[in-house]
């Protein structure tokens, strides 16, 4: 089966395609075919990068205009070109697209039929910057592929939707939660896969296990999984809510937002706009949104560099405090993502809070900033893991669970 991974934001658009032979549940396999455009390469100026699993590679640049078209252009390298990979476009079977918001309705993985975009397009304005990129990337699929290729919407908070009432529901009139304002939580793909991950690490069954893995990008969120299940999350209604980020503020008073509202004669799209862009580790820095970057400064005596890394590490141990609370104990952390991944002093800082539970960090194994590898010491009481979230092969997984069965 060829299943076809498009993973469209505002800024960029990754792609990639699986070939799979029957069960590969245990295994990753390296895409036969991979791609990306980048808008923001520079102004004006789209560019376009296409890879094999056989080493054959381009790279174009082209007006930025024209984005559906710059799409469809990539899409069709697989099959002519030095990159091709396929004979024809109809050896694709399935197309698999990571939608970030799937609101009350979509709880699972789903088939994308008419509905289902109509639906995508009314949920825009919850995740505007990326439901927009979402619906080009489906519809260039059915300018190339045409209409009977099935594709498949893998929902970004799905993963979270069956989190107990208790966690899922604001504190505030009750009505509002009648008209679907509820914490939906994110980065459920990538929670999803770093979990089965780590069971499989473990040799243990993901139904016995406790845990807390770290989504840490330029977006950051925490998740409580119990028994291979989301049961609580850092991310809200939108993903604003939560720890501290790259440029968005996480959780802050909303009485702060009022005030700013009625004070400081500030627009809606003004407060959305220093809210998401210009708070985080930008924020309170003042340099970059880039943990490399403030460690350089700090490195040359930044006290505002300073204070946002102890920020971000300090609230990053009290989230994971309360998601350690809510599973009532613990077996294993994951850090992921672009931070997670690369900065061994950042998992380290984080577990210094938990050394009175046992935690215990092998600082030889840490400091690697190894993939898929425990960086706990052999007595630790919890075992805690670097993991290179795939978030496209478990888009891939859901694609092939959807088309096998189909009434599940």
């Amino acid at each position: 089966m060829n299943i076809l991974i498009l993973n469209a934001g505002s800024s960029s658009l990754k792609s990639c395609l699986y070939r799979l032979f029957g069960d590969q549940s245990e295994i990753v396999p390296t895409p036969i075919w991979s791609a990306q455009i980048d808008w923001t390469f520079q102004p004006g100026v789209a560019e376009l990068k296409v890879k094999t699993h056989q080493g054959a590679a381009w790279r174009e640049k082209e007006s930025a205009d024209a984005r559906m078209d710059h799409i469809i252009r990539l899409l069709s390298s697989l099959w002519t070109g030095e990159t091709k990979v396929l004979e024809h476009p109809a050896d694709i079977q399935v197309v698999g697209h990571r939608v970030v918001h799937g609101g009350s309705e979509y709880q699972d993985s789903t088939r994308i039929t008419e509905t289902v975009k109509a639906a995508i397009a009314r949920l825009t304005e919850l995740a505007p910057s990326h439901h927009s990129a979402h619906l080009e990337g489906i519809n260039a699929v059915e300018v190339l592929l045409g209409q009977d290729v099935p594709q498949i919407a893998v929902f970004d908070t799905a993963f979270h939707a069956k989190i107990p009432p208790a966690a899922a529901t604001y504190p505030v009139p009750y009505a509002w939660l009648e008209q679907g304002i509820r914490r939906y939580g994110f980065h459920g793909i990538s929670h999803q896969y770093c979990s089965k991950r780590v069971a499989q690490l473990m040799g243990r069954s993901l139904t016995d296990l406790r845990i807390v893995n770290c989504h840490l990008g330029n977006g950051c969120s925490l998740a409580a999984i119990r028994n291979g299940r989301s049961i609580d999350t850092t991310m809200g209604y939108t993903p604003l809510e939560g720890v501290m980020m790259g440029t968005r503020s996480g959780s802050v008073d909303p009485g702060i937002l009022l005030h700013l509202l009625r004070k400081e004669e500030m627009t809606v799209d003004e407060l959305d706009h220093l809210l998401n862009r210009e708070s985080g580790l930008k924020g309170i820095s003042g340099i970059s949104n880039d943990m490399r970057q403030i460690m350089a400064a700090i490195a040359e005596g930044s006290d505002r560099a300073q204070l946002a890394y102890d920020m971000f590490v300090y609230r990053l141990q009290v989230s994971l405090g309360g998601m350690i609370a809510a599973l009532g104990g613990v077996d294993a952390i994951s850090f992921t993502a672009g931070m997670g991944e690369n900065a061994p002093y950042l998992r380290a800082d984080v577990c210094k809070a938990f050394e009175f539970m046992g935690i215990e960090i092998d600082a030889q194994k840490n400091v690697r900033s190894p993939n898929d590898i425990d960086i706990a010491t052999p007595d630790s009481s919890v075992r805690v893991f670097a993991i290179h979230t795939q978030e496209d092969w478990e888009i891939a997984q859901e694609c092939q669970r959807v088309m096998l069965n189909p009434e599940s």
